[in-house]
């Protein structure tokens, strides 16, 4: 299955649109910052250039203080392409200095509709590190459901030897529908 165009697609809080060279550093800063880097490890060189097997977007929010859209983390997808296997994956990262405000519950939400209905999906993953609560927590609030640990699964970005991932999963209809609670207000920008 080819990759497809990256559409924008907008969330109740965030919009997603194809990463651009002008995010790179950005982008960069915020994966390096030791929370995101916990659990995502060195960028490669190239990042986040174009990948072959995933659609890339940069999550971007409206700035109130400093006015205009500021970037905020960066969500993947990646497709399965064998039509017996069909599935798509989701990968997410924020700048922890907007964590807790709903934003990676509506980041991850809106791409699963949009695998979903736009690209005809009925079933997505999911593999956070099992010791990744704050990911944990927020895929199984948009519906994903924890299928089993996958033993010593990803190298540990500390260098610690290999750690252990959990899988998760949600069907078509496991999504939970719009609209979500209210998140939190937002804290201090």
């Amino acid at each position: 299955m080819p990759v497809a165009p990256v559409p924008v697609l907008t969330g109740r809080q965030v919009l997603l649109r194809p990463v651009a060279g002008a995010d790179a550093g950005r982008l960069r800063a915020i994966r390096a910052h030791p929370a995101v880097h916990r659990w995502w490890g060195d960028a490669e060189p190239a990042f986040p250039g174009e990948d072959d097997s995933c659609l890339r977007w940069a999550v971007v929010v409206g700035d109130r203080v400093a006015g205009g859209d500021r970037v905020v983390g960066m969500v993947q997808a990646c497709e399965e392409a064998d039509p017996d296997y069909r599935h798509a994956g989701i990968d997410v990262f924020l700048d922890p200095e907007v964590h807790g405000r709903g934003l990676g519950r509506d980041t991850v939400a809106t791409v699963a509709r949009w695998l979903v209905e736009g690209r005809g999906h009925h079933r997505l993953v999911v593999d956070p590190a099992a010791a990744n609560a704050r990911a944990i927590a927020c895929y199984a609030a948009v519906g994903f459901r924890r299928v089993g640990v996958l033993r010593r699964y990803e190298r540990d970005a500390a260098g610690g030897g290999f750690r252990d991932g959990l899988l998760m999963e949600a069907l078509a209809e496991d999504l939970v529908p719009e609209p979500f609670a209210e998140p939190a207000p937002p804290g201090p920008a």
